[in-house]
C-alpha cells in the first residue's frame, strides 16, 4: 500500500470520511505517511501506516460497522510553505452497541491532521482525534478509576 495524497490540505478530512464510510481501512491508511502517528479518542497511539490500517480495519469491522461519519466545521492553518494543520469537527452516528449500552448516541469529535505537500499532493504525517464533551472543562479519574468529563463550575470540589 502506498500513500494516496490529496490535492489540498482541506481535502484530507473528506478523503478520510469517504474511506471510513466505505469501510476501507486501506484507503484510510493510504492517506498517511509510512511513519505517520495517530492518536485516537481514548489515547491509543499508533506509530506507522500499517498500525493505523490494522486499527481501523478492526474498528470498522467490529465497532463502527454500521456507522456514518461526516464533517462539520473545517479550518486550515498553514504553518509554512507545504505544511498545514487541518482541524475538522466530525459527527459519528451508528456506532455498534457496547456492554451495558444498547444504543450508543451520536458522537462529536475534533480531528487534528498535520499535513505536508509531496510531489504528488498532500499527505498526513500525524492525526489526533478528540471526543467533544459538551459543557465540560476537563477529565478526572473518579474513586472507582473511571474517567469522567467534568465542569468545575458545576461539580463540587474534592
Amino acid at each position: 500500500m502506498s500513500d494516496t495524497p490529496v490535492p489540498a490540505p482541506e481535502s484530507l478530512p473528506a478523503a478520510f470520511v469517504e474511506a471510513w464510510n466505505r469501510r476501507d481501512a486501506d484507503g484510510i491508511a493510504a492517506l498517511f505517511d509510512a511513519d505517520a502517528e495517530f492518536v485516537n479518542v481514548t489515547g491509543l497511539w499508533w506509530h506507522d501506516r500499517e498500525a493505523i490500517r490494522r486499527a481501523h480495519a478492526y474498528g470498522l469491522e467490529h465497532i463502527f460497522k454500521h456507522s456514518t461519519l461526516r464533517i462539520g466545521d473545517l479550518r486550515v492553518k498553514h504553518l509554512a510553505d507545504g505544511i498545514a494543520i487541518v482541524h475538522a469537527r466530525m459527527i459519528l452516528s451508528g456506532q455498534s452497541a457496547a456492554a451495558g449500552i444498547a444504543e450508543p448516541g451520536t458522537r462529536r469529535t475534533v480531528f487534528s491532521f498535520v499535513v505536508h505537500r509531496t510531489a504528488e499532493g498532500w499527505c498526513c504525517a500525524s492525526a489526533h482525534n478528540t471526543d467533544v464533551a459538551p459543557g465540560m472543562e476537563t477529565n478526572v479519574v473518579d474513586a472507582d478509576g473511571r474517567l469522567r468529563a467534568v465542569d468545575y463550575r458545576k461539580e463540587p470540589s474534592p
